[in-house]
């Protein structure tokens, strides 16, 4: 950070003035590593949206993918594609750039993006949990219960709550008013990070992160718990090999991704706060805002016969 930057952040430090504009430090300071980091991350980024959004092309291309299951991880490219650009685009400008600052419309949306992306990726993994409960564990009824239009409400329910959740704490943001320090010491606009310079008590805004991540968090991944346990089940009772071989595969891509995204997820939002824990949070952030829209395209489609013979189709044509 430039002497005139940390002047101009000791200034307002002393005169108290409310702050429009914060500074972002990034996950370092040091100069001899951004333009590293910016290819590494670039090259990331550029994965990621090639993994989610070729996925969302080939299922919308082929129609032997036209069914429910790949319907919802369209869905689910689709919220990570977002959640991905919220956050790496903004990281990459100031992996190059002097000036790290971001407005406080700006930093307000990043957040409600980013919430917004992760908060639908949570009923979604629900949704698929239950296409593969019906999918295996009565499969003469699926036809019946998965059809076209529950699916697509499915799916809109999702996003619906997944968009409508943050709103609640975006709004309880705009009462908190930001005079000590505009310094955010992390890469993105994270929540957490905003209360920690706030003028204003935050206690209010932090036990409703905290009860409704509880809630959330706690309620989707039970459901995807005791759907899969289900499945699990039916799996074991199943005579055909190849059909065991099929579904296990199929029910440990999905618990893979479940598995890397609530890991995550928990230890940021519902475990107790540490103040001597700043970089393992950045470390969390990083790997469930970057690297898990980057693993999941490739953990749902490597193993996929369908998904494969699908590319192969389109790459033929």
């Amino acid at each position: 950070m430039s002497p005139l930057k940390g002047a101009y952040i000791q200034e307002r430090h002393r005169t108290g003035t409310v702050v429009t504009e914060f500074v972002l430090t990034g996950l370092t300071d040091l100069p001899g590593l951004q333009v590293p980091l910016f290819l590494v991350f670039l090259v990331i980024y550029l994965t990621t949206m090639a993994g989610n959004l070729g996925l969302i092309f080939l299922i919308w291309k082929d129609p032997h993918l036209h069914t429910p299951m790949y319907s919802f991880l369209g869905s689910l490219a689709f919220a990570d594609a977002c959640s991905s650009s919220s956050v790496t685009p903004k990281m990459l400008i100031n992996f190059l750039s002097v000036n790290h600052t971001i407005s406080l419309v700006e930093c307000i949306s990043q957040f409600y993006i980013f919430a917004s992306s992760a908060n639908t990726e949570c009923f979604l993994l629900v949704v698929m949990a239950y296409d593969r409960y019906v999918a295996i564990c009565n499969p003469l009824l699926y036809p019946v219960v998965m059809y076209n239009i529950f699916c697509t409400q499915l799916i809109g329910i999702s996003y619906i709550i997944g968009f409508l959740h943050p709103m609640m704490h975006v709004g309880l943001l705009f009462r908190l008013t930001f005079c000590k320090s505009n310094v955010i010491h992390y890469f993105y606009c994270e929540i957490l990070q905003l209360f920690k310079i706030s003028c204003t008590d935050p206690r209010v805004n932090m036990l409703l992160i905290f009860v409704f991540s509880v809630f959330i968090q706690s309620f989707t991944f039970m459901s995807i718990i005791i759907s899969y346990s289900h499945v699990l089940f039916a799996i074991l009772r199943k005579k055909s090999e190849k059909g065991r071989s099929k579904a296990f595969s199929t029910c440990s891509a999905h618990l893979l991704s479940v598995s890397l995204f609530y890991g995550t997820l928990f230890f940021m939002y519902v475990r107790p706060g540490s103040g001597s824990a700043e970089n393992q949070d950045k470390l969390y952030s990083l790997f469930y805002s970057i690297i898990i829209p980057l693993l999941n395209p490739f953990i749902y489609s490597l193993r996929n016969k369908e998904v494969i013979g699908a590319l192969k189709r389109i790459i033929n044509k």
